[in-house]
């Protein structure tokens, strides 16, 4: 069996999730979305389509969850 350059490919499918959030919270992301409307001058549509970006970048500057994550199996992280 030959050596291939390219490893098997990440699950990249999306994953549909429901949440529950607080109405405040929801009044909150919704006013977030007003605010980054004006100020990128690009209306957001649809303000749940903040919480991917949110979350992600959210996750992204944890310095602890960074440390943890790097002390985890390899089966257990997406890199």
């Amino acid at each position: 069996m030959s050596k291939l350059k390219l490893g098997p490919l990440p699950d990249d499918k999306p994953v549909k999730v429901t949440v529950e959030m607080p109405a405040t919270v929801h009044r909150d992301l919704v006013a977030y979305a007003d605010v980054l409307g004006r100020e990128t001058g690009q209306p957001v549509a649809d303000p749940v389509r903040l919480i991917v970006p949110m979350l992600e970048r959210f996750m992204s500057t944890d310095r602890g969850f960074r440390r943890a994550r790097q002390s985890m199996p390899p089966t257990r992280r997406r890199e």
